[in-house]
């Protein structure tokens, strides 16, 4: 007796960004799992699955932010407890689908008697029973070697490309500070036949602070030019505001700002709706309350990619040549 299984895909999301999931499930032509899950009233949640999930290839997808009463920890929380229902439900495969990363910045030591809570996350999901995970841009490349097990590191570097191909020629790529050059100059490369050149700044953040930072110098030739801020997410905004300021001041004619993740706590929007910045263009990897949605900013759809990246996992192609290889650091 000859037996022929078949594979079976099943997405879930929490209740951090539906809206993303459900995109992402449209583009892969699947339905949206119903998670079912349930808040009781001293805050604990708890998930069931409407479907078997037995055998299955499982993608439980939630990106770590506070939204609609929910702090980031409730986020991770929520999605660590979906994945343990998956696991005892003898899901085949989990793999952890999370856009924007919590606690990615805090990835080393800085200081003596830190934490590194990044490892700390990828270690609860490897022991809830995530044996992969997708992220999008993480704060840095090392965090990849938190996780015991495959990690698939997309970027949203395609999407923001498109959109300066579109929108802009003859742009100066800016990194605002020196961490983030490689993958300006990787962009500027890019864009190379848009006319497209690199400079970044100098800046310095005041030992033992946080959300303060002071932009100094500009490295390269920005006069005349508009000037494209690239980073991996833009949160108080402090950083960004106070770079579009520099550039401005160095005879940039327009300033635009470009990041993955829109984080915008705190004084963000006033910042950004005060700032020199003409745009701001971000991805949908977390979402945008109406509340934040000025005029400036732009939201650009990462659900394809997502998809595209879930696709390869499903069938066991690579990932890393949606990319051209350039997904890993």
């Amino acid at each position: 007796m000859e037996k022929v299984t078949t594979k079976r895909m099943s997405l879930f999301s929490g209740r951090t960004h539906p809206a993303l999931a459900e995109e992402v499930a449209e583009h892969l032509g699947i339905e949206l799992g119903q998670a079912n899950v349930v808040q009781f009233a001293n805050g604990e949640f708890r998930p069931r699955y409407s479907d078997s999930v037995r055998g299955c290839d499982v993608f439980i997808m939630q990106t770590h932010c506070g939204h609609d009463g929910l702090s980031v920890n409730d986020s991770i929380m929520e999605q660590l407890i979906m994945i343990d229902a998956a696991s005892r439900a003898s899901a085949k495969r989990i793999t952890a689908v999370c856009p924007f990363y919590g606690y990615a910045r805090q990835d080393r030591k800085a200081e003596g008697r830190e934490p590194i809570t990044a490892r700390l996350v990828a270690d609860l999901f490897r022991a809830a029973g995530a044996k992969r995970m997708v992220s999008i841009d993480l704060h840095s490349g090392q965090i990849q070697g938190f996780f015991d097990g495959p990690v698939d590191h997309l970027t949203a570097m395609p999407v923001l490309e498109n959109y300066v191909r579109e929108h802009a020629d003859n742009a100066v790529i800016v990194s605002p500070d020196a961490g983030r050059i490689k993958v300006a100059e990787r962009m500027a490369q890019h864009l190379t036949d848009k006319g497209a050149d690199l400079a970044f700044i100098y800046k310095r953040r005041p030992k033992g602070t946080a959300n303060v930072v002071e932009a100094k110098e500009v490295i390269g030739d920005v006069d005349g030019r508009l000037c494209i801020l690239t980073d991996d997410m833009i949160d108080s905004g402090g950083t960004i505001c106070s770079a579009a300021e520099i550039l401005m001041a160095r005879g940039a004619t327009e300033v635009w700002a470009m990041a993955t993740h829109g984080v915008l706590s705190g004084p963000a929007i006033d910042r950004l709706k005060n700032s020199q910045l003409s745009r701001v263009v971000l991805t949908n990897t977390l979402p945008l309350p109406p509340e934040k949605q000025i005029d400036k900013i732009e939201v650009l759809s990462i659900a394809p990619l997502i998809a595209d990246a879930l696709n390869a996992v499903f069938d066991d192609t690579s990932v890393s040549e949606i990319f051209g290889g350039e997904n890993q650091s």
